[in-house]
């Protein structure tokens, strides 16, 4: 799989526009049950396990979109709506959220591929179920784990999920704990998600659905 993203990318155009689509839909296609999950309110019960396959695509990193300033429309709507945070509040917290080297994550047949400038590191991950969290605000979350279990690989031997939905559902953007200790210490990590849309999407388009996300 590897030095295959631009092969990947055409494999994967339907999903990838399956899931574009979906983004574009700001939400209206999830059931309202989805919408208060993806909220951060929902029972532990409907919490439900997920394959790696709902994460299935080529994604792009949205932190470059940050360094260029693209975003700045989307950090300022989130000033206006809660006036307790600067605009430069809210970017520095979103610079710290968003950062990383990881440009590009390609997934697929559960082998995940980490392209860090011409580097590329790939391993297959195993399920390690989910953890349920819930965050000062009150509001929950749920992360989905997987393990590399291939020990000689140069990619994150653990490896979190959350996409605001708590069910098998094909993802539509994501956020991601990367890390070598162990999914423990990873669960403790709050303020850097790397954060990843289609790649398919242009930069206008993922700006948009940030706006009305």
């Amino acid at each position: 799989m590897a030095g295959h993203i631009g092969k990947f990318a055409m494999t994967l155009g339907a999903l990838l526009v399956s899931a574009q689509a979906f983004a574009h839909s700001h939400g209206h296609q999830m059931t309202e049950a989805e919408q208060k999950a993806a909220n951060g309110v929902f029972e532990d019960k409907d919490v439900k396990d997920r394959k790696l396959s709902d994460w299935d695509g080529v994604w792009q990193s949205v932190y470059p979109f940050l360094l260029s300033g693209d975003l700045d429309p989307v950090f300022k709507k989130k000033a206006e709506k809660d006036k307790s945070q600067s605009f430069d509040e809210v970017k520095a917290y979103y610079r710290t959220g968003y950062a990383t080297d990881v440009e590009t994550i390609g997934i697929e047949n559960n082998v995940m591929e980490f392209h860090v400038g011409k580097t590329v590191n790939s391993c297959q991950y195993a399920y390690s179920g989910y953890k349920i969290l819930t965050y000062t605000s009150g509001k929950k979350g749920v992360r989905y784990l997987f393990e590399c279990k291939d020990a000689s690989s140069k990619a994150p031997k653990f490896v979190q999920f959350s996409d605001h939905t708590i069910g098998p559902r094909a993802s539509a953007h994501f956020h991601i704990f990367m890390g070598n200790t162990s999914h423990e210490a990873l669960l403790k990590e709050m303020d850097n998600w790397p954060t990843y849309y289609p790649n398919e999407m242009y930069k206008a388009q993922v700006v948009d659905e940030m706006l009305h996300h």
